[in-house]
């Protein structure tokens, strides 16, 4: 039997007996229905897991750390997904799939196209959202580390970031010259890959895209929505330069 993992955000280590934070007893008793005395991994992103076992109250549980792991399912090739934020589901499916194939960082931008629109509380209410997908993601797909969510950014803040220290930059593009399968990269290196919006991102942002050193590549004869492009391009990168397959 597949043994449950839970995420907690606490430094974690064998012979601790830690409580369990709402979210961990929520997906853990309320959801899994899990018991006194049934095995759980817990993890906190430090790249192990922590064997352990579990104790269950009416409304608390938590659960006795017995030993540790520091095998990491964690790709070589380091991706960061510079997502353009899209609505409700098509966003949080970007991005929890893109967890589940091994993605290190996501930089959420709002571009030319983008419909969704973001004031400050609402931001903080989605950034937290976000976070719980890929932290769920994490639990679902066996990852120890969680990835980075970066603050949104506008799309040329983002470019303008002086951070950005990848040397490979892709942008997907449907009237790139050159395809996906021509790409030639070295195993293990970074890689920013660049997906635009539901109406993809306009000439302007391609050029200034090309500006900043990201070179346009297509994915096929097909035009592919926002969610299904970033998947498709993550899948075919791991697949030739990472660990898929």
């Amino acid at each position: 039997m597949r043994i449950a993992r839970v995420f907690l955000d606490q430094p974690l280590h064998p012979g601790m007996e830690v409580a369990l934070d709402k979210n961990a007893y929520r997906h853990a008793v309320q959801v899994l229905r899990l018991r006194t005395g049934q095995p759980i991994t817990l993890f906190n992103g430090d790249g192990a897991d922590y064997s352990a076992t579990l104790s269950v109250g009416p409304r608390s549980g938590s659960a006795l750390i017995t030993e540790m792991s520091a095998l990491s399912p964690e790709s070589p090739l380091n991706i960061t997904l510079v997502q353009a934020i899209s609505r409700g589901e098509r966003m949080d499916f970007a991005l929890q799939k893109s967890v589940e194939l091994g993605v290190h960082c996501i930089q959420p931008v709002l571009t030319e196209r983008t419909v969704v629109k973001l004031d400050a509380k609402r931001r903080k209410n989605r950034t937290d959202h976000w976070q719980a997908i890929i932290i769920s993601a994490c639990e679902q797909s066996g990852r120890n580390r969680v990835p980075t969510l970066k603050e949104p950014l506008t799309l040329t803040d983002y470019f303008n970031d002086a951070s950005i220290e990848s040397q490979t930059r892709l942008v997907l593009s449907p009237t790139a010259s050159l395809s996906m399968s021509e790409l030639s990269l070295e195993k293990g290196l970074a890689a920013d890959l660049l997906i635009g919006p539901e109406g993809g991102l306009s000439d302007d942002e391609i050029e200034k895209a090309i500006s900043h050193q990201f070179t346009p590549i297509r994915m096929g004869p097909r035009i592919l929505r926002t969610e299904t492009a970033a998947l498709a391009a993550i899948s075919v990168l791991q697949s030739r330069f990472g660990d898929l397959g």
